[in-house]
């Protein structure tokens, strides 16, 4: 079994849904835990202490160690008071699982720009700001995982959440970088694309889903990208259902040529889109351009 004794895990949005699903198993496996959440509702408004403080008494009840957190992810002096939550009662910290969000769907027309902005704040620069707060821990120690949230919306698109998939597909070059700075200090950093059954999505799946798409069979994925014998990072996972898959961005082997003109491309087109061999890194692709 894949333990976390003496580990200390940060999750934030860990009051509902998948959050709440990741901090339950890896207290369950012996990490203590930092049960973050603002307690607001799914736009991001208002706020509570009771999501994080059930979470933490159902941790205890189940002979797990936990502290409660209702700090904001998206400023400054809120992620700081995450980590120091996690330092003042534990001493250290090992594990970050990036998870809070918030919805705020609208068709691109109609959408303003306070609710892409809002989205962003909680997804990117929550991710961002957590990290980095953690960073100089997991540096000082030579060891630290980090599990960001992605999403399908993100990798592939989806109408009517602009920002959202803004916001997704951005964790996943936040995550590519962390996983190339962190190498030498043990860091490793991976993403999860998920696709379960909350509250965030239960207005947008069908309701089949909800039996299969539980958030548990997400949570599997990130306790193993958060164990110490996980050596995968920079990568990213589609999870959901039983399924787990790698996703990755690639570049076909294109086209070139010394006297590049928009005829040219036209002429060339076919020869541009076929997709492999693939080329997976920027290394690469320039390599490629020689």
């Amino acid at each position: 079994m894949l333990r976390f004794d003496g580990k200390v895990a940060i999750i934030t949005g860990a009051g509902h849904g998948l959050g709440r699903s990741h901090a339950l198993l890896l207290a369950e496996r012996g990490a203590r835990v930092v049960v973050n959440d603002l307690g607001g509702a799914l736009d991001g408004t208002g706020a509570s202490t009771g999501p994080a403080a059930e979470v933490v008494e159902t941790i205890r009840k189940n002979g797990g160690e936990a502290v409660a957190n209702t700090d904001n992810v998206a400023t400054p002096e809120g992620a700081k008071a995450i980590v120091q939550s996690a330092v003042d009662a534990f001493g250290r910290v090992d594990i970050v699982v990036n998870n809070a969000g918030i919805l705020r769907d609208k068709s691109f027309g109609k959408m303003t720009v306070e609710e892409f902005d809002a989205v962003l704040a909680v997804h990117v620069r929550g991710s961002y700001l957590v990290s980095q707060a953690t960073y100089p821990y997991l540096k000082e120690q030579g060891y630290g995982r980090i599990v960001n949230t992605s999403s399908p919306a993100g990798l592939f698109g989806n109408f009517g959440q602009a920002n959202y998939s803004t916001a997704k597909m951005g964790l996943v070059g936040l995550t590519k970088t962390l996983a190339i700075e962190g190498a030498r200090s043990g860091i490793k950093a991976n993403a999860i694309a998920p696709i379960a059954w909350t509250r965030m999505t239960e207005a947008l799946l069908p309701a089949e889903f909800e039996a299969k798409f539980t958030a548990e069979r997400v949570s599997a994925l990130v306790a193993f990208l958060a164990h110490e014998s996980c050596e995968a990072s920079g990568e990213v996972f589609s999870v959901g259902g039983g399924k787990v898959a790698r996703v990755f961005v690639a570049e076909g082997p294109g086209w070139k040529t010394d006297d590049l003109s928009p005829e040219a491309i036209a002429d060339n087109w076919d020869s541009i889109m076929v997709e492999q061999p693939y080329v997976l890194s920027a290394a690469d692709s320039m390599k490629a351009m020689l």
